[in-house]
């Protein structure tokens, strides 16, 4: 199987399609993308549909912490909170497990009781299997049709790309499926077998998903609540779920909002500008893990 062609197969193809015939971007309109989305969150339709279910069950979940934070815990000082633990914590958080070391694999742990720490160092929120899989696809079709997050489709195309263009097909063959499986296996994601994908329409194994989710909000309410009390617990619940919500609006904008931005002279020399970034990234990741042995070792980068 040529690589082209399992990236084009590996993720599971919206029912509008990400090309024409003449291999053109297809843009669909804000209301398919809206059916989309619900069609593929209907657990009652199919259970295959599950991991889009719970991904919308969690952001559904944190709402209640956010109206109880206006209306009864509300401070300023809650205020700056939520932006310093969305835009700094969960931020760097992101960066350092889903970016770098689920997807891109950049560097490597001493025990797999750090990974499980470093797993969890925040609130939980997106399933590793979306972000990790569909990130791949998305290095190798940037900005073009089966990108999963491709800006010129639109805003909406990225914001309810998770459930529309993330997931993974539902129709891999066995070897497809278990090529798929390297992208996952490092990341301590208990992950389904051959048959056990074809049964839920998912990699990671529905079981695992949901008791990590549980396991990680209780604690971290836990936590929360000992420090500051319930209206802390609720303004920190509450930044995990706009950070969730607008990570995604990143993918629009982050890629210039579908268009052309590059300067001459400045955005031209991105693959030096890459390594410094990297270079400076794994001195923060270092720093914020100091202690002997547990991070063992830097990777490539390389994702395929």
């Amino acid at each position: 199987m040529s690589k082209n062609k399992f990236i084009d197969d590996l993720l599971y193809v919206p029912s509008y399609g990400w090309k024409d015939n003449n291999g053109t971007l297809i843009v669909p309109s804000t209301k398919q993308l809206w059916s989309e989305a619900f069609s593929r969150m209907n657990i009652f339709k199919s259970r295959r549909n599950w991991i889009s279910f719970v991904s919308f069950l969690m952001l559904i979940a944190m709402l209640p912490f956010f109206v109880l934070f206006l209306s009864k815990y509300f401070s300023w000082y809650l205020v700056i909170a939520i932006v310093i633990y969305s835009m700094v914590i969960m931020g760097t958080h992101g960066t350092i497990w889903l970016h770098r070391y689920c997807t891109h694999k950049s560097y490597a742990f001493s025990h797999p009781l750090w990974r499980i720490i470093t797993q969890n160092l925040v609130i939980k929120t997106v399933p590793e299997e979306i972000y990790v899989v569909s990130h791949h696809v998305h290095h190798c079709k940037s900005d073009e049709p089966g990108d999963p997050y491709n800006a010129q489709a639109g805003f909406w195309y990225c914001m309810l790309a998770e459930f529309n263009h993330q997931r993974v097909s539902l129709s891999l063959s066995e070897p497809a499926y278990n090529k798929a499986v390297h992208f996952m296996k490092h990341t301590g994601v208990k992950l389904n077998s051959y048959q056990q994908y074809l049964k839920y329409g998912s990699m990671a194994s529905p079981i695992y998903t949901v008791a990590i989710w549980a396991l990680n909000w209780t604690f971290w309410f836990a936590v929360f609540y000992l420090i500051g009390g319930p209206g802390l617990a609720c303004a920190l619940f509450s930044a995990a779920m706009l950070w969730f919500a607008l990570i995604r609006a990143f993918n629009y904008t982050g890629h210039g909002g579908g268009k052309l931005k590059h300067r001459d002279g400045i955005d031209f020399g991105r693959l030096n500008q890459f390594h410094e970034v990297r270079r400076d990234l794994h001195i923060r990741v270092s720093f914020l893990r100091t202690g002997p042995g547990r991070l063992t070792d830097f990777g490539n980068g390389n994702y395929l």
